[in-house]
């Protein structure tokens, strides 16, 4: 019998697609760049780079990379925002038969050190400001490798070198660093040129990237996404937006604003990889914090794709510039990482007459299992319907499915859901059902037309702007805090970023204070990780086995 949902698909979406049309992601990049080689891939301040220039950079830095005497399937990090460098270094490592490990800039040196281990990681391509972090670890991990990017790096000879000059001598952008041995973006490029490039033999089942995300553990885990899941959602998603492409004018290229960032699994293949497959050109915006930077990039192009978490949404629909730009073009603003909020999607919908349509995927999946039709008129307040070749079941405790209507865990089974988590078999165990099925941890209801609406977590998971937030870290960080007894993290509602994490902390010293514990936060983990609400308090509330009971300080928050 066939699922509810396809009834609903629009009528310009196939039921299936065919992932085999393109055997790796490799296969996908190189026909794209040359089926495209004249159009711009890339815009940013008032730079454009095009297929072609990705080419023969991407090209020439693959050669480099292979000779450094790497093998196939060795792990490259990417440590950079959205800059030119970062889909120049993801289609060289690809060519190179080598595993993209995406990086977090804003990572402490905590938190690279245990990626950069972790994965593996042979070399590293990094941007010079987040250099200091890596020199702290640089003698504990298997990286010996690092390729320095800087901003001014693919903005030609003249404006790269006013750039550069600006963000490290005059805005401070690059905190002092020593890394003997490390060689800069363009003088690799340039060594690659003159360097034979040899092209890998890969399949649909070779490692293409590892995504890391939280852990249930508190240890941040790598999804392995093969080239076949990345290439099933890219085409799964190109499937779910002809409704709204089909509004773009005839002959005109597609234009997408990337302010998600790149190392995210929703930017890596909603914007990079979908648009380079589609041929069009995204225009980067290396920091979508700064709101007047952000709307000042946006005078200068007409655009039709905006894919965005709420937070950047309503920050944006409520900011004073918002009416500088025209809006005119844009056919489809997807929303996914969080949760939509209704006064969101209502206030863009009257700003720019293009509704936001909510998606829902994770890193394990790479990332979109569902999303609302891009035809939509409105806020649907669901998560939409699954994408072509996916199926959700809704689960309960035992693994057995629930009647219509009844809430019960999403499970998802489909190309796009990964192999497993990077060398941890039990981790894999635990999320993995004995027909195939992954469990998301997200409790939701479907109705009678299919669609999918979350109404709980099962996991403790933290959701801040987008980014998933495991309490067990937080915890395991603040509980190596001299003068800390004992710590508990939860989540707590937030109008900003949906929800904050909030820490609950029994003292050892008395003299501990909030400053301490936030300094000491700072020190150890990234910004979105680290707490918005500091409690103090006697004892933790536990169960009779000693458990603490995030639950009860969930409720009481």
């Amino acid at each position: 019998m066939d699922p509810i949902w396809l009834k609903r698909y629009p009528p310009e979406v196939p039921q299936s697609v065919d992932p085999s049309v393109y055997p790796t992601l490799l296969d996908l990049l190189d026909s794209a760049l040359k089926k495209h080689a004249a159009q711009p891939a890339y815009l940013m301040m008032g730079k454009r780079v095009s297929f072609a220039d990705v080419d023969a950079a991407s090209r020439a830095l693959a050669a480099y990379l292979q000779g450094l005497g790497l093998e196939k399937g060795d792990r490259v990090a990417i440590m950079m925002p959205n800059v030119f460098q970062y889909p120049v270094a993801v289609a060289a490592v690809l060519r190179a038969g080598f595993v993209v490990v995406n990086t977090n800039p804003l990572y402490t040196p905590r938190e690279l050190e245990h990626q950069l281990k972790d994965s593996g990681a042979k070399a590293i391509v990094i941007f010079e400001n987040f250099a200091s972090v890596l020199q702290q670890v640089i003698a504990n991990v298997p990286t010996k490798h690092v390729i320095l990017a800087s901003m001014g790096d693919m903005l030609g000879f003249l404006k790269g070198a006013i750039v550069n000059y600006v963000v490290r001598n005059v805005k401070k952008m690059v905190p002092a660093y020593s890394l003997p041995g490390a060689v800069r973006f363009n003088d690799a490029v340039s060594r690659g040129r003159g360097m034979s490039y040899r092209a890998p033999k890969l399949t649909p089942d070779d490692v293409a990237v590892l995504q890391y995300t939280g852990g249930t553990t508190g240890v941040s885990k790598g999804a392995v996404l093969l080239h076949r899941n990345l290439v099933a959602n890219l085409l799964q998603c190109e499937a779910w937006y002809q409704p709204a492409l089909k509004k773009v004018p005839q002959g005109e290229q597609i234009v997408t604003i990337c302010a998600l960032p790149l190392y995210h699994i929703f930017g890596f293949n909603t914007n990079m990889m979908l648009s380079l497959h589609m041929g069009g050109a995204n225009v980067l915006i290396p920091n979508p914090r700064d709101l007047p930077g952000l709307f000042k990039e946006l005078r200068q192009h007409r655009f039709h794709s905006f894919p965005a978490v709420n937070t950047l949404f309503m920050a944006m629909a409520n900011h004073p510039e918002f009416s500088t730009v025209d809006w005119s073009a844009l056919v489809i603003s997807v929303g996914g990482g969080m949760a939509v909020q209704q006064a969101t999607a209502k206030l863009w919908l009257e700003k720019t007459g293009c509704p936001i349509v909510e998606g829902y995927g994770l890193s394990e999946t790479s990332p979109t299992l569902t999303c609302n039709p891009t035809d939509s008129s409105a806020y649907s307040g669901t998560i939409g319907l699954p994408l072509p070749l996916t199926d959700i079941r809704l689960l309960d405790d035992d693994g057995q499915e629930v009647p219509m209507g009844q809430p019960g865990e999403i499970a998802a089974k489909g190309p796009q859901v990964m192999a497993g988590y990077w060398q941890r078999p039990d981790e894999t165990a635990k999320v993995m059902t004995a027909d195939g099925y992954f469990r998301t941890g997200d409790v939701g209801v479907v109705d009678e037309r299919g669609y999918f609406k979350i109404v709980d977590r099962k996991k403790d998971m933290i959701l801040v702007s987008g980014f998933n937030v495991y309490p067990n870290e937080v915890e395991d960080v603040l509980t190596q805090m001299p003068g800390v007894l004992e710590c508990a993290a939860v989540g707590v509602p937030d109008a900003k970023s949906g929800e904050a994490v909030k820490v609950v902390l029994v003292r050892k010293d008395p003299n501990l204070s909030e400053a301490d514990v936030r300094a000491f936060c700072e020190a150890n983990l990234t910004g979105y990780k680290r707490p918005k609400i500091v409690e103090f308090r006697t004892d933790l509330p536990k169960t009779p086995v000693g458990k603490v009971l995030r639950r009860e300080l969930r409720d009481k928050a």
